[in-house]
């Protein structure tokens, strides 16, 4: 077999045929616009067509150390002559796993010093609640299963996971409610009308504890949260949020998983966020995305010494969990690789030296028509969109106000991310300050364009 030939549509009319896409409208699939990249290099993408795009995406919050790395080619293929892959399971392992797992404990916060590796975030979440279902029927606490989530989080797509997250991601399938519950999100924006920050962080807490106490703490087995909410709209929470619902977790023995499949390595100038960004140190840290950089599959979830001695105690007691691929050898060798580049361009003290330009670049946006909100930290961006800035009213679903603008970022050279009525942007840790103007302008060419397009369609904003 061989790669469809990138002429005369074929890729465009295979894809339509026979893919089934992540996230879509199946009904409107085939008919949905494509755009086929087949090459990329650096902070850039390149379209069948001979466009160059500029990836504001960053693939999909992963390609933390840019494109077409030659040094990262070259060490996947060095793993794959040495050694491809070999089982991780009856007490195998390769110097590539072993390697990695001390890398991440070396990086990661507290004493989180012992890894299990999967294939990706998803993976990673689901393991990882597994993981503290059998911490607590090893500590003779099997009622201890309820896990507390969050409304517009996202852990992933495995059916556990998809239902850990929003519940609109599990809309049309029969999700776990029976012990899977979730609390508000921390969203400033949407925050009640006349609360201050500080008084919505208090309501915030007050709700976990209530939810706590209404379930019964001798059943509740932990709190699952991304530091930054990613897909759910790169929601930054009130100041002093995860230290409180720490403190929450730690007065009714929770345990606290972070979700860093998207905060980690570097997106907010750090390689785990969860201590250095908003000063705490979970239980569990779970990660994939940038620990490769999207060149290779593979997630990670780190644990602290304390909950693994639990785990272990018993000999004889099986931690049945784990994958195939779990800590392959091309995989591991890749993420080595991508830390090396990340600390030896210094690229996470690059995110805290641009970031800041990138978020006072996309908060001029907030100005203009259709904007309501502009939120996020350093490489981790959103635009909320609105029909009406004053009640802050959404746009009908059919407007689908963050394509139109997708759209016309897409014909100036940039691609964003379209979320319904959000575009988010989590670009390379490389990008460049010059970059950085370039994505704001195009944006604000884009607002101004979609805002005329409305009007000519006859909807109305405010």
């Amino acid at each position: 077999m061989v790669l469809a030939k990138t002429t005369g549509g074929r890729v465009d009319a295979l894809d339509r045929r026979h893919n089934i896409h992540p996230f879509t409208d199946l009904a409107a699939m085939e008919k949905a616009e494509r755009t086929v990249i087949v090459k990329a290099q650096g902070n850039y993408v390149f379209g069948e067509d001979g466009r160059k795009f500029l990836d504001g995406l960053g693939g999909m919050w992963c390609v933390n150390i840019g494109h077409g790395r030659e040094e990262m080619a070259q060490a996947i293929a060095d793993q794959v002559r040495q050694l491809d892959y070999y089982s991780p399971f009856d007490d195998l392992t390769t110097p590539a796993m072993a390697s990695l797992v001390e890398a991440l404990a070396q990086r990661a916060p507290g004493n989180l010093n012992r890894v299990l590796l999967t294939t990706g975030g998803s993976t990673a979440a689901d393991s990882a609640v597994r993981l503290v279902h059998h911490y607590f029927i090893r500590l003779g606490q099997p009622s201890r299963r309820h896990v507390i989530s969050r409304h517009n989080s996202y852990h992933g797509s495995t059916y556990l996971t998809a239902s850990l997250s929003d519940p609109g991601y599990s809309e049309g399938w029969l999700a776990e409610r029976e012990f899977v519950h979730h609390i508000s999100a921390p969203n400033l924006y949407r925050r009640p009308e006349g609360l201050s920050e500080a008084e919505f962080l208090e309501v915030l807490v007050a709700e976990f504890e209530e939810k706590i106490l209404e379930l019964g703490a001798e059943n509740v087995a932990c709190f699952i949260a991304e530091p930054i909410q990613g897909s759910g709209g790169v929601i930054v929470p009130p100041e002093g949020y995860h230290k409180r619902m720490l403190a929450m977790c730690r007065k009714y023995g929770l345990l606290y998983i972070s979700d860093e499949v998207v905060t980690g390595f570097g997106r907010l100038g750090h390689f785990f966020a969860s201590e250095a960004r908003f000063g705490i140190v979970p239980d569990i840290i779970t990660s994939a995305k940038g620990l490769s950089s999207g060149y290779v599959p593979l997630g990670a979830v780190i644990l602290s010494d304390d909950v693994y001695a639990v785990l272990s105690q018993k000999t004889g007691a099986y931690f049945n969990t784990g994958f195939t691929y779990s800590g392959h050898a091309v995989a591991c060798a890749a993420a080595l690789k991508n830390i090396e580049i990340i600390e030896r361009e210094k690229l996470c003290e690059r995110v805290r030296e641009n970031g800041p330009r990138f978020e006072e670049k996309l908060k001029e946006l907030v100005g203009l028509p259709l904007v309501g909100d502009v939120r996020g930290s350093r490489f981790m961006m959103c635009i909320e969109y609105v029909a009406n800035k004053t009640r802050k009213e959404l746009f009908a679903d059919d407007v689908r106000i963050g394509k139109r603008i997708w759209r016309h970022c897409q014909k100036r050279g940039l691609l964003v991310r379209p979320l319904a009525h959000l575009n988010v942007l989590s670009p390379p840790l490389t990008l460049t300050l010059d970059e950085i103007e370039f994505i704001g302008d195009v944006l604000r060419d884009a607002i101004y364009d979609t805002a005329d397009e409305l009007t000519r369609d006859g909807i109305r904003t405010e």
